[in-house]
């Protein structure tokens, strides 16, 4: 029997309410489930006197009840009161019923497994997993370690333990395909047994072990996931080979004349990566860059140098950016560097009026527009070009990856297939490179032009408000320069007690009567925000409040002072992206973090970190050990592998030893790529290679 072929509806106490849970964390069949693989594991085999708990343990206790009271006040709580006679211990539940209150009899024998910690009154634990017991039970009440599963609402472990524990049956009837030679394993361990361990580990395994997934069981499963991860990304780079592109090899008189009429030099960095785009472009099979740099760095210019090149042979090309604001931003650049070389520079957005958009429509399809920018409106189906060639996708992670297959579909000219150059401002770790972005060329910016200056960054508690305000007041009145004030909220929000942008906008304008203040925030119109954009950069206004709707792309020389208010909301690349927005001068420049107390200690990392450097590599290395590659990366909507149990940063000594491997199996044993992908990535593997 295919495991991946019976439905979970076989299995008891699946009907169709628990079917559509499951699928929503993307289980559909047995293999699904035993592929779905713990977090952690709890151990419930032994059973602990209560004055043996230590602050913290997750055990098991029992003992007989001795008092079960309500507590009224602002929450009721009902405090039931167990003893064991070597220690007492305080169950608290926030939510019960009768029928769970008159349970707790006085004298009642109850056996409950939680998070045990130290209070003012004594031991105490909150909504353990309990049950009535007829007599006092010994150790090993379970065989096995208990599995803690990923989950979603409404479905809860025990229903996922009681699944598994009927998957588990399927799969001693049944064994799970071997995809990956034994021979070539460093853990020769069967498929089946290293399922069998995961899900359901002997009491005596080391709990330490497993947490740390380096059980050779774990890694086993953890070789093989990584494995699939990279094959699929070979594959992908394989098949974008397979395709035909247009070589593009014209004397770039065009890109000459644009150098020239700048009035500064590239940077060498800008240089190199420029000759790398040209030698990709000069191919016959498709351009699959990735271009990184800092903020700041000038990639958008190096884009403007790749587009000439296409230009000037009579092609288009297309720049999809995730916002209007950016956007908008980048149609000023390429219209003031393109319009002198009389080369049609065309715009696309949500928001158009349907004359103008008609306009914009009919010069995309006819070829007049040779350079046309949007946002995902450029994939929307209304949309013809004449003849593009060239698809620069600006901040990519922004983007879902069905987004960037339809624009990718939209350059297909019969065989030949566009050439794709990616650009972000979010330096990707090279480990996260290697594997997330398997499929790319990468080229680093890694040097900013002459003429930046370094920002100094403080971080403040919001105690300390009325003194930023003067310091804002100096800056702007006595040293007529410009400041940015960031909140990181639209509307008030009691759940996360920020201050919206527009209270703000308010409270400093009372606070500053002289200052010239502005507001942007997302929920504006496109046409609004652009107006107090021009303002501010002519010098028009003297502090600009703002929602992160700033992040990328906005470029004021004469602003050198930014303060963004609840920096501990925001993850360590976007508060980067953010301070990228000042220093663009050659004045000196600070950025103020005004923080609410009390900070958690990981909030406490990201501004240490963010005070101590400026190289956006290692700020991006730092993002990725405190939140993880999914955060990082975005990869919630990107389809880039999100792991069931591997992980980019543990596991990193394991990648140049899954790289061999992937491309061996390539080679030997090809037929293999196809299921290894939908075994690990399910539906995600044929969308990575947009």
């Amino acid at each position: 029997m295919k495991l991946d072929k019976v439905p979970l509806t076989v299995l008891k106490g699946v009907g169709t309410k628990a079917a559509q849970k499951l699928a929503k964390i993307g289980l559909h069949s047995v293999a699904d489930l035993l592929f779905h693989l713990p977090l952690h594991y709890q151990d419930r085999t032994r059973i602990y006197a209560i004055a043996d708990l230590k602050d913290g343990m997750q055990v098991s206790v029992q003992g007989r009840v001795l008092s079960c009271d309500l507590q009224s006040g602002k929450r009721r709580i009902l405090k039931c009161k167990i003893s064991d006679g070597s220690g007492s211990v305080t169950l608290n539940f926030f939510h019960f019923n009768a029928a769970q209150q008159n349970s707790f009899v006085k004298g009642a024998l109850i056996k409950c497994f939680g998070e045990f910690k130290r209070g003012y009154q004594g031991v105490e634990v909150i909504h353990p997993d309990y049950s009535l017991l007829a007599s006092l039970e010994k150790n090993a009440i379970e065989a096995s370690l208990t599995p803690v599963y990923p989950s979603t609402d409404g479905l809860k472990q025990n229903s996922l333990r009681n699944l598994t524990e009927q998957a588990l049956a399927f799969l001693r009837q049944n064994k799970i395909d071997e995809l990956v030679p034994l021979k070539l394993l460093t853990y020769p361990i069967s498929l089946n047994d290293a399922l069998y361990y995961i899900h359901r580990p002997p009491s005596d395994a080391s709990i330490e072990q497993l947490e740390a997934k380096t059980h050779p069981a774990q890694q086993r499963l953890i070789l093989e996931e990584l494995l699939a991860q990279q094959i699929s990304m070979l594959a992908l780079r394989a098949d974008a080979q397979r395709h035909q592109a247009i070589p593009f090899r014209e004397p770039d008189i065009l890109q000459k004349q644009l150098l020239a009429s700048l009035g500064f030099s590239l940077t060498n960095a800008q240089s190199r990566v420029v000759q790398e785009i040209h030698t990709d472009l000069q191919q016959a099979t498709p351009m699959m860059r990735l271009v990184q740099g800092d903020v700041g760095s000038g990639k958008t210019l190096v884009a403007a140098l790749a587009a000439l090149r296409v230009i000037e042979a009579g092609y288009q090309v297309a720049l999809m950016a995730p916002t209007e604001l950016l956007a908008e931003q980048h149609l000023i650049n390429f219209t003031k560097w393109f319009e002198p070389l009389k080369i049609g520079v065309g715009m696309l957005c949500g928001k158009m009026k349907v004359k103008e958009k008609r306009s914009q429509l009919e010069n995309i399809s006819l070829g007049l527009s040779k350079m046309v920018i949007g946002t995902h409106a450029l994939f929307q189906d209304g949309v013809q070009f004449n003849n593009l060639a060239l698809i620069i996708v600006d901040e990519q992670h922004r983007f879902g990856v069905h987004q960037r297959l339809a624009l990718r579909e939209k350059g297909q000219l019969g065989a030949l297939a566009p050439h794709q150059l990616t650009m972000t401002a979010t330096p990707i770790p090279r480990t996260l490179a290697m594997t997330a972005y398997a499929d790319l060329n990468v080229s680093v910016i890694d040097e900013l032009p002459p003429g930046r200056t370094a920002v100094q960054t403080v971080a403040l508690p919001d105690s300390r408000r009325d003194d930023i305000i003067a310091r804002v007041y100096h800056s702007c009145k006595n040293e007529g320069r410009q400041a940015y004030w960031v909140c990181t909220l639209i509307e008030e929000s009691e759940a996360l007690d920020c201050q919206a942008a527009e209270e703000t906008a308010n409270n400093l304008q009372l606070s500053l009567p002289d200052l010239r203040i502005g507001l942007v925030h997302g929920r504006m119109k496109t046409i609004e925000k652009q107006y107090v954009m021009d303002f501010f950069k002519a010098g028009e206004l003297d502090l600009l409040v703002a929602t992160t709707v700033i992040e990328v792309g906005v470029d004021v020389p004469n602003s050198s002072l930014m303060i963004i208010e609840n920096p501990e909301r925001l993850g360590l690349a976007q508060l980067h992206q953010l301070r990228g927005r000042v220093g663009r001068g050659s004045v000196a420049s600070h950025c103020v973090l005004l923080y609410k107390n009390p900070l958690s200690k990981s909030a406490q990392q990201r501004l240490h970190i963010l005070r101590e450097s400026h190289d956006g590599f290692y700020i991006a290395e730092q993002d990725l050990l405190i939140r993880g590659p999914g955060e990082v990366l975005g990869t919630r909507q990107t389809g880039v592998a999100t792991f069931k149990i591997a992980d980019l940063i543990r596991d990193q000594a394991l990648i140049p030893q899954t790289q061999q491997l992937a491309l061996q199996l390539m080679q030997d044993y090809p037929e293999l790529i196809e299921p290894l992908s939908k075994r690990w990535l399910g539906e995600k593997g044929q969308y990575v290679h947009a």
